[in-house]
């Protein structure tokens, strides 16, 4: 069984990124973008409905307050100041997820904040105090072996490992940097191919061409890239096939 998820709500004002009904026809775990690297009031509040509406589970997509940036840019936030604003993000969608009749379920760093709490322990441990100051013990999706998801479990939070059909792998197991050449995957047959080895195998071919292990809980699809949804069916389609079955992780 392995979890779906993909980012949603990516847009701002009368700007849109991401196919949202689309993908909520075929995920089982949505992001949901807060309002500092995209989404506003209105766009979290139709995300929201239309995720309880599909009984698709809400996320809290958090990052550093930078929408010109996309949440792509490397930023230095104090610790206290990165968790009082994460919470914020929380307790945002939390009122619209509330709303539709759901619950915010799930906590996942975006972009630059994401790929820094693989290796920096200190805002590891603010996205993780960020977490609890929101009230409850949601669980946190990162990337296996990160010290963000060593942070969580020290705190006694859930820590999901998640793996990325889209994206490339350094040898280390790491995210390969958007600044380099071919760091997403677009061609859909290769995304399929690479989601059918996370599910099947656990594991997938690095840019050097080594084999990293990668036992994930969670897969995500990307929302922002062209045609996502119509690889999220493809993939999802492919895993069932597979006998990998596909719902949101316990």
């Amino acid at each position: 069984m392995i979890d779906l998820n993909a980012d949603l709500g990516e847009g701002f004002g009368r700007w849109t990124l991401t196919d949202d009904e689309a993908l909520l026809s075929v995920i089982t775990s949505a992001n949901v973008a807060c309002g500092f690297h995209a989404g506003d009031p209105s766009v979290m509040r139709r995300v929201c409905h239309l995720a309880a509406e599909r009984g698709v589970r809400i996320g809290a997509q958090v990052s550093y307050r930078d929408l010109a940036g996309f949440g792509r840019r490397a930023m230095d936030v104090p610790a206290d100041e990165l968790a009082a604003e994460l919470a914020y993000q929380i307790g945002a969608l939390r009122v619209f997820a509330e709303a539709a009749g759901a619950e915010v379920a799930y906590v996942k760093p975006h972009g630059a904040l994401y790929n820094r709490t693989v290796h920096d322990a200190e805002q590891a441990e603010a996205v993780v105090a960020g977490v609890r100051l929101a009230g409850g013990s949601l669980p946190v999706l990162g990337l296996p072996g990160s010290q963000l998801l060593a942070a969580a479990e020290d705190a006694g939070l859930t820590a999901v490992p998640e793996a990325f059909a889209d994206r490339s792998y350094t040898a280390e197991g790491t995210l390969v940097s958007r600044r380099e050449a071919n760091a997403v995957v677009t061609d859909e047959d290769t995304v399929v191919r690479r989601a059918l080895a996370f599910g099947v195998d656990g594991a997938i071919e690095a840019v050097d061409g080594t084999t990293v292990t990668v036992a994930a809980r969670s897969l995500c699809v990307h929302g922002d890239t062209p045609g996502a949804a119509r690889t999220a069916a493809r993939v999802r389609e492919a895993l069932e096939k597979a006998g990998v079955g596909v719902g949101a992780f316990a």
